[in-house]
C-alpha cells in the first residue's frame, strides 16, 4: 500500500510523459517506468542511511524537499508547455516543426529529475522505517520500487494512448499536469 501511495505522483508524471514522448516504444517505457522505479527505491534508503548516520544534520533540510520538487517540475513542466505552445504556432503559421504531432522526446536529463522530483517524498519514508534492520529497509524498498515500475508503466501506457487522440495538444497538456503535480507537492509539505 506503502508502494502505491509513494507512486502516484510518478503515475501522473508517467501519464504525462505518455501524452508527450513521440519515441514511446516498449524500451522506451520500460526505461521511463525503470528510472522512476529506480529513484523510489534509492530514496527510501537514503533515508534509512540518513537516519543512521547524519540525522541532525539532515532533519534541517527536510523543509526544502517540497520547494525542491516544485522547483524541478516547474522546469520540466514549463519546458514542455512553451515547447507545446510553439509547435502548435508554427503549425498555425504553416511553419515545418521537428516534434512529430506535437510530441517531444524527453532527454535523460529530464527523465533523471522527473525521477527525483517525484520520489524525493520518499525520501521521508526511510526516516519512518529506521528502526528496521538494514535487511529489512532493503526490502522495503525493493517493493516500492517494483510497485512504482508497474505503475509507471500502466501510466505512460494510458499517457500514450490518450496522447494519440490529443495529437498536438498532448504536449501542453503534459505541462500542465507536470507543473500541477509540482503545485501540490508543495502545498502538501508546505502545509499539511
Amino acid at each position: 500500500m506503502l508502494g502505491a501511495g509513494l507512486a502516484m505522483d510518478a503515475f501522473s508524471v508517467s501519464l504525462a510523459d505518455g501524452l508527450s514522448e513521440r519515441n514511446l516504444n516498449a524500451g522506451r517505457v520500460l526505461l521511463i517506468a525503470g528510472v522512476f522505479a529506480a529513484f523510489q527505491f534509492l530514496m527510501p534508503l537514503t533515508g534509512w542511511l540518513l537516519v543512521h548516520t547524519a540525522e541532525e544534520r539532515f532533519s534541517s533540510l527536510q523543509k526544502f524537499i517540497p520547494w525542491i520538487a516544485l522547483l524541478l517540475l516547474l522546469y520540466i513542466g514549463g519546458k514542455m508547455l512553451a515547447e507545446g505552445i510553439r509547435t502548435r504556432r508554427e503549425k498555425a503559421a504553416g511553419v515545418s516543426v521537428e516534434t512529430e504531432g506535437g510530441k517531444t522526446v524527453l532527454t535523460a536529463g529530464e527523465i533523471l529529475v522527473q525521477g527525483v522530483a517525484t520520489s524525493i517524498d520518499a525520501l521521508s519514508v526511510g526516516f519512518t522505517i529506521a528502526s528496521y534492520t538494514a535487511a529489512a529497509a532493503f526490502g522495503s524498498s525493493a517493493i516500492i520500487g517494483i510497485v512504482t515500475l508497474f505503475i509507471c508503466i500502466a501510466g505512460l501506457i494510458i499517457g500514450r494512448q490518450i496522447g494519440t487522440r490529443l495529437s498536438g495538444s498532448a504536449s501542453i497538456l503534459g505541462g500542465v499536469i507536470l507543473i500541477g503535480i509540482g503545485i501540490e507537492i508543495w502545498v502538501r509539505g508546505v502545509f499539511f
